[in-house]
């Protein structure tokens, strides 16, 4: 049976007819993962470190990952976890050759890193849209667990839009969440639709939970890595405040008409802090930046995310007035 009389990709409403049996519709499913799978296996990497151990003992720690490469001079994404703080970074390929990488940038606040190396005849995955993805969709997820090279995991998108804590603290959005399994090692590996082009770079499990896995949006990756390749790190809009989130009552929104739930409340300054220069002060609760509901610390940090201006305008309670502020942002 053709692969392409099965319908299995997301961009198409067709679905096999009844008069389809199960061994036929299984068939499809295995010709599917395979043709997806060959497809990226060349461009899918194992990632080795060596990073100065912290406490006693060795003085070298050494650890792993996936990685990808996606662009045909070398440059690989992986996740910022496997490589942060490394020293050296070695790059094995499906043939089994190894080379030393370069550490091109990270960001570490959404668990992506670019990294580079030199070899010949690279060839780089082809990168979809994860913009398309729709729930119930095949995904096939390819890494190296436990050193176990060009492992294939397949499932399907079990959500989408779902948001995960970074190590930096920082939410990271719009995450994919799948059942392909995952385990250490996958980290930085690609996940992948069913013809082969990638959709997410593969992060977390969920412990203790069995078939909970994440992926950072390949759409996301993208623009990650444009910044990291330009400038070597993400910028972002920075206020230069210590936040915690403050909960606000019926009563409080109303008096204020405000649709808010919830608000930040600063609590204290950065050192050559911006808002504070701006007139922000401790206790002031902000309820709004640049139009924007702010409802907690997460919805600023979203806020800020994408800021190119170096100024915004911030709506805060402060006692019982509701004032505005104009504040200078830096990018960082």
């Amino acid at each position: 049976m053709l692969l392409e009389d099965t319908h299995w990709d997301s961009d198409t409403r067709d679905v096999p007819t009844d008069d389809v049996s199960d061994d036929e519709l299984l068939d499809a499913y295995s010709n599917a993962v395979v043709g997806a799978s060959e497809r990226v296996a060349e461009s899918v990497v194992n990632v080795e470190i060596e990073r100065q151990r912290k406490r006693r003992g060795e003085d070298v720690e050494r650890g792993g990952g996936s990685g990808f490469i996606f662009t045909p001079d070398g440059y690989i994404f992986t996740n910022s976890h496997v490589v942060n703080g490394a020293t050296s970074i070695y790059v094995t390929m499906a043939d089994g050759q190894r080379s030393e990488a370069r550490l091109i940038g990270e960001d570490p606040h959404t668990d992506l890193a670019v990294i580079q190396i030199w070899a010949p005849h690279l060839v780089a995955a082809k990168l979809g849209d994860s913009q398309k993805l729709k729930v119930g969709q095949v995904v096939i997820a390819i890494g190296n667990p436990f050193g176990f090279q060009s492992t294939v995991t397949a499932g399907v998108v079990s959500a989408l839009g779902r948001s995960m804590r970074a190590q930096s603290g920082r939410l990271i959005d719009n995450v994919i969440q799948t059942d392909a399994a995952l385990n250490p090692g996958n980290s930085g590996g690609p996940l992948i639709d069913s013809k082969g082009k990638v959709v997410g770079v593969n992060t977390a499990i969920i412990l203790p939970a069995q078939g909970i896995c994440l992926a950072v949006p390949v759409n996301t990756a993208t623009s990650v890595a444009v910044s990291l390749l330009k400038d070597g790190h993400v910028s972002r809009g920075w206020l230069g405040i210590a936040a915690q989130n403050l909960p606000l009552n019926r009563r409080q929104s109303r008096f204020h008409n405000l649709t808010n739930t919830g608000a930040v409340l600063v609590i204290g300054f950065d050192s050559d802090s911006p808002a504070k220069r701006s007139g922000l002060r401790e206790g002031d609760a902000i309820v709004a930046l640049d139009d924007r509901i702010i409802n907690d610390v997460d919805d600023l940090h979203r806020a800020l995310l994408d800021k190119r201006a170096d100024r915004v305008e911030l709506k805060v309670v402060r006692h019982s007035e509701l004032i505005g502020i104009s504040s200078k942002i830096v990018l960082k």
